[in-house]
């Protein structure tokens, strides 16, 4: 009698776990993503995100308050090494392509992007960046070219754009596109975009253009940060939601020039604007944060200063293999809404089909 009590007993409590199990599982599939923040780190590898932590003397990261993690294989159609074109247009699109190819595959059909996917949800849809708004990772967003060398088409392409506020650099291609500044400025204005020179005051407008530089941004110290916290405030005047994409865009090339220091002024600029976005998620549940890199560059390593491991501290040394970009898989950071939904090792594709999955 003991015994069957003991197994009754026994199979009511795996009965209760797997009904947690299925509801806790609805649950999860039922979590509507109304936002989406994208934050991609141009040339953040793992090692970045290493070297960070170290020079943080270990104490907690953003990227260690991540609620789940994934990695992505970072190559292209034709390369086993991808550029920024090939990789944005398969994190924004779902579509891997060739090198050099935005928002196109091989055959020049164009694939469609998480903004306008958004867009045409009726969702609001940003980008800001830390480089010309016209750069391959911002412009596999919104445009359609066989080069991410036709700047000038990229240009126009993003005037033409469902595009709600976009912030960064740029102004010398739309200068280039339309014969000056003047002619620039109003075809800026004919578009429906207000165009903002600075971050100082409000970003008035329905639609907003802040181009702050002719390409890079100069002065980038707090920069992103307030630039990610701006286009939220505007973008979140949408009832039906938004989609933002952030690029910390110049880790790359820190990571091109074998610059440590460097590297570590652009990451921490990029985790703050991280920083931002997670505590917009804190507050609105709704909202699902995406931390990720389009590719490795420079091959950074982090070495012992000493092979001698008897001793209480070597020191490290910040070592790189190349001043091009590198074939490794990069981290995948989720914070907020249906951050348990995305799982594993996968393709860069695979990511930006997930990410429209969950935004229709």
């Amino acid at each position: 009698m003991q015994n069957r009590n003991t197994y009754t007993s026994t199979m009511k409590r795996v009965i209760t776990t797997i009904a947690l199990i299925l509801a806790t599982t609805l649950s999860v599939e039922a979590q509507e993503v109304k936002n989406i923040i994208y934050l991609i780190g141009d040339g953040m590898g793992l090692t970045s995100v290493s070297m960070m932590q170290l020079e943080n003397n270990y104490e907690p990261t953003i990227f260690d308050k991540a609620a789940n993690i994934a990695l992505q294989k970072t190559y292209s159609l034709d390369n086993r090494v991808t550029d920024s074109a090939a990789s944005g247009t398969a994190l924004a699109s779902g579509h891997k392509t060739n090198n050099t190819m935005l928002g196109q595959l091989p055959d020049g059909t164009n694939v469609e992007s998480l903004t306008e996917l958004a867009a045409a949800n009726g969702k609001a849809t940003g980008i800001v960046v830390t480089t010309y708004l016209q750069h391959a990772t911002p412009g596999a967003f919104y445009a359609h070219v066989p080069s991410r060398h036709h700047y000038t088409t990229i240009s126009e392409q993003l005037l033409a754009s469902d595009i709600d506020i976009a912030i960064g650099g740029g102004m010398a291609y739309f200068e280039k596109r339309y014969g000056s500044r003047e002619e620039a400025t109003k075809a800026i204005a004919e578009s429906g975009f207000t165009l903002h020179e600075s971050l100082d005051g409000d970003l008035c407008g329905e639609r907003v253009l802040a181009l702050l530089a002719d390409k890079e941004i100069e002065n980038r110290t707090g920069y992103l940060a307030k630039a990610t916290t701006m286009a939220i405030n505007h973008l979140s005047e949408c009832e039906d939601g938004f989609v933002l994409m952030v690029e910390g865009s110049l880790i790359d090339g820190m990571g091109h020039g074998n610059n440590a220091e460097g590297q570590q002024g652009e990451m921490r600029d990029f985790m703050e604007a991280i920083e931002v976005a997670v505590a917009y998620a804190e507050e609105h549940p709704d909202t699902l944060v995406v931390v990720t890199a389009d590719h490795e560059t420079g091959g950074l390593a982090i070495i012992s200063g000493n092979a001698d491991f008897n001793l209480s501290e070597q020191g490290v040394a910040y070592t790189w293999s190349t001043t091009g970009h590198s074939g490794v898989m990069t981290p995948i950071y989720l914070y907020g809404t249906s951050a348990e939904l995305i799982n594993g090792i996968m393709e860069n594709a695979d990511l930006g089909n997930r990410l429209k999955e969950l935004i229709q």
